[in-house]
């Protein structure tokens, strides 16, 4: 296996997670549900026109507002009983993939344990919380011709939630063995490099992109996984919609203080 990381500005980085002997490990109950599920999805997003063509356009613009590091530790397997072993034993070796030129080699695995551990907590509260509701929403299965989307909705991030743990608590197992095998990427520093030179440091401590929408095709093809592409233009999105309003706020934030001495004026 081999676990990517990829800046996409210079405060956030999107991990990424590409087994390559997926078909080595059975599949649990519940994987094989999703896959399942997944499969069912593709067919309905062929459809032009029927309800499952509106939950379909529906379902994807909700999943688009999942946040990107949700994703990344979706896509780190559970650690099964026979991955534990596999791993130990060296026969599957976990690679951590990332470009030097942005990330230094000695703080490659504070980046990955940091990406681990910082949103557990939430995770399990909102898993906590998907449980809640599901037998609240359970009741609208019985209204006839109408899906009970809500109900599959809060499965599905319960689910979601679940494999964010698992997922973040197998690399901090991998972290603890010392089990990650640091693999520098003299390629990924290519498409993280402009004109030879490093991405640039935060001016006056203002977060900046590192990439770009019109870069995922390079990543994807430098890095050969189709996959990654739609990881990429998800956490893209996310982030430059999070510095658009962070932007926003901070051109108001001067006129807000301009207005309060002017309306203390009018009440005096």
């Amino acid at each position: 296996m081999r676990l990517y990381l990829l800046p996409v500005s210079t405060r956030r980085t999107l991990l990424y997670a590409n087994k390559l002997n997926a078909a080595s490990h059975d599949g649990s109950l519940i994987d094989r549900g999703a896959a399942f599920a997944a499969r069912k999805w593709a067919q309905w997003e062929k459809m032009e026109r029927g309800w499952q063509r509106k939950v379909v356009d529906y379902g994807n613009h909700a999943f688009r507002r999942i946040p990107f590091e949700e994703w990344g530790l979706k896509s780190v397997p559970p650690l099964s009983a026979r991955r534990r072993e596999d791993e130990l034993r060296g026969r599957d070796a976990v690679q951590l993939v990332f470009p030097p030129a942005a990330i230094p080699e000695h703080k490659a695995e504070g980046v990955v344990r940091k990406l681990a551990t910082e949103r557990q907590a939430l995770h399990r509260q909102r898993l906590i919380w998907c449980f809640v509701g599901m037998p609240i929403t359970a009741p609208l299965g019985l209204v006839p011709l109408i899906p009970n989307l809500p109900f599959f909705y809060l499965v599905y991030r319960a689910w979601s939630h679940w494999r964010a743990i698992n997922g973040g608590k197998h690399v901090q197992w991998l972290l603890q063995n010392n089990l990650l095998h640091l693999a520098p990427s003299k390629e990924l520093d290519q498409l993280y490099t402009k004109d030879g030179q490093a991405p640039a440091d935060e001016p006056a401590g203002k977060e900046q992109m590192l990439i770009t929408q019109k870069q995922i095709q390079d990543f994807s093809e430098t890095l050969d996984l189709p996959a990654v592409e739609i990881e990429l233009e998800r956490a893209i999105w996310q982030v430059e919609r999070a510095l658009g309003k962070e932007q926003e706020q901070t051109e108001k934030a001067p006129e807000e203080k301009e207005k309060a001495p002017e309306e203390k004026d009018k009440q005096s």
